[in-house]
């Protein structure tokens, strides 16, 4: 779980928009895409590991994947919503 005090002061690194976690309904559906191979992220790429929770920007547009409570805020790993 990402520390509540360490997501206040998080923001996407493409807009600076406020960024809240994802719900775990979310979290699912995108899993069951990764496992059909059907997900790609901003780059282009095949997600092919299930991620364990999500950041999404306040706009809801793109989600960045949580891995082993990391989260992984590169622009090009975002996963379009």
């Amino acid at each position: 779980m990402i520390d509540p005090d360490l997501l206040k002061i998080m923001c996407c690194p493409e807009t600076h928009q406020p960024i809240g976690l994802a719900e775990p309904s979310l979290i699912e559906k995108l899993n069951r895409q990764i496992a059909a191979g059907q997900l790609s992220n901003r780059a282009g790429q095949l997600v092919k590991e299930k991620i364990d929770g999500g950041l999404v920007r306040d706009d809801k547009k793109f989600l960045y994947p949580v891995r082993g409570n990391i989260p992984i805020m590169l622009i090009d790993e975002a996963i379009p919503l």
